[in-house]
């Protein structure tokens, strides 16, 4: 029985409640529109249910559970440290409840209407909602926002099984595997292997390139790989999966090495090889919005596809799939429906790894600017000259400064150590403000903190360092 057939009109439909759709709705909210958002799931999206933040909870916990075992360099030792691993999942789980209930408290103090369903449009300016037991809702608006988000690449060779799974599965283990097997050596791979070695797994990654985390500088994913191998992790490059048996005790993992073929047993298998934009249910085709052969929604610098009144955001349009990049693209598109100059501009996006130790990068690499025809300067300062990061006993790592040569403008950064993920904010806004490495020095940094590290990198660029020769 179909219930509700008379549309309902609103200003602002918003598919998806992940890090774009909800933050899109909220601006659209505060910029006047009447907006509902529709989700098929939990609210929060992939980001805080299955993703970022989930992940997060569990890489802190491996760091907890190693140092609970002591340090003998600090003169720390630590008799019988122990994990009960189901009250790991329920700390990791009340975090989600506490942020999924936090988004859902800011819609409504936003005046967003919710919809529980599955949304699939009948028109260009209509979309049928789907909820329970088939009743379904039409709503009619001026202008819709795509956020739905993505979902794990699943290979045939490998089917889901209780001990066969993708990220959301890693994630949801009753158990710390003895032996585990991931497949893909990518961010989300390398941190989940990172924390279960962490956790006490054998972890073993299983790479088809010549190298790990080719999103980053090979130093700066150097660094990781030689930080978990002292961990036991072992890392096959050059590896390609071709199938997996398995048995009530456990799996085992063909996969052939540089052209031999080799077995490997473990508990679990985590398949990381990348996500598929979830745009392949929502009628697309009927309605003339264009999609790419990947499955991504072609818009332009507006983030409006190829129906005026229809845009997209986050995982679904081309560029990094982050979180941060869909809430940046939610606040954008609800501006230009509100009808402000708003568009797009990437340069000051921070890719992150929440790997051992840190990655992060924003703005251009040094390859990067050289094909985009800058001349530039880029200046090193490691961790290891920082006494914050030797107090810490974690020193692995530096800061590469990109500047342009004649001006000394900053136009991008690296960064591999701890607390990187925080220390490149510093960097994205001197690249958002127009900022040259001189005022970056010239800014009081506290002491003894990482910060300085960007500071000192700074100095080394205007070619006055203090603490480096």
């Amino acid at each position: 029985m179909v219930v509700g057939d008379l549309a309902e009109e609103v200003d602002t439909l918003i598919i998806g409640s992940g890090p774009g759709g909800y933050v899109a709705a909220i601006r659209a909210a505060q910029l006047g529109q009447k907006v509902t958002i529709v989700e098929r799931e939990n609210m929060g999206g992939v980001c805080l249910n299955v993703g970022c933040i989930p992940s997060k909870a569990l890489i802190e916990a491996g760091h907890r559970f190693e140092k609970a075992q002591g340090t003998d360099e600090m003169g720390i030792t630590t008799e019988n440290a122990t994990l009960d691993f189901s009250k790991v999942q329920e700390w990791k789980s009340g975090v989600v409840k506490k942020l999924t209930g936090g988004v859902e408290g800011l819609l409504k103090g936003n005046k967003v209407n919710i919809v529980k369903g599955e949304a699939y449009f009948s028109a260009k300016d209509t979309v049928r909602v789907s909820g329970e037991n088939y009743n379904s809702q039409s709503y009619k608006f001026k202008n819709c926002i795509i956020a739905t988000g993505s979902r794990p690449i699943e290979l045939p060779p490998f089917p889901l099984s209780d001990r066969v799974g993708t990220s959301t599965g890693a994630l949801a283990l009753e158990e710390v595997p003895k032996r585990l097997v991931v497949i893909g050596g990518g961010y989300i791979g390398v941190e989940l292997a990172g924390a279960y070695a962490n956790l006490g797994s054998q972890v073993t990654v299983l790479e088809g390139e010549k190298r790990i985390l080719t999103g980053f500088e090979k130093q700066m994913a150097q660094l990781v790989q030689r930080r978990l191998k002292s961990k036991g992790v072992e890392f096959i490059t050059q590896a390609k999966a071709s199938g997996v048996e398995e048995t009530e005790e456990g799996i085992t993992v063909s996969v052939d090495v540089k052209g031999e073929e080799q077995k490997i047993e473990a508990d679990y298998l985590l398949v990381s090889v990348g996500r598929r934009p979830n745009t392949d249910e929502l009628g697309l085709e009927q309605i003339g919005v264009d999609v790419t052969d990947r499955g991504l929604i072609k818009t332009d610098k507006k983030l409006r596809t190829s129906v005026d009144n229809i845009f997209a955001i986050g995982d679904i349009v081309d560029g990094p799939q982050l979180a941060h990049k869909a809430s940046y693209e939610g606040k954008i598109a609800a501006e230009v429906i509100s009808g402000e100059a708003s568009e797009i501009d990437y340069l000051g996006i921070p890719l992150v790894a929440f790997t051992e130790p840190e990655l992060a990068s924003v703005g251009h690499t040094e390859e990067s600017a050289k094909e985009a025809g800058f001349e530039t300067k880029a200046s090193k300062f490691p961790f290891q000259a920082n006494g914050r990061a030797l107090s810490l006993n974690d020193s692995d790592g530096f800061m590469k400064l990109i500047t342009r040569k004649d001006d000394g403008l900053i136009i991008g950064a690296q960064v591999a150590g701890p607390s990187a993920s925080d220390m490149i904010a510093e960097i994205g806004l001197a690249i958002e403000a127009g900022m040259t490495a001189e005022d970056v020095a010239m800014t009081i940094h506290a002491h003894p903190t990482l910060g300085e590290i960007t500071m000192e990198a700074a100095e080394v660029a205007i070619g006055t360092p203090i603490h480096i020769k």
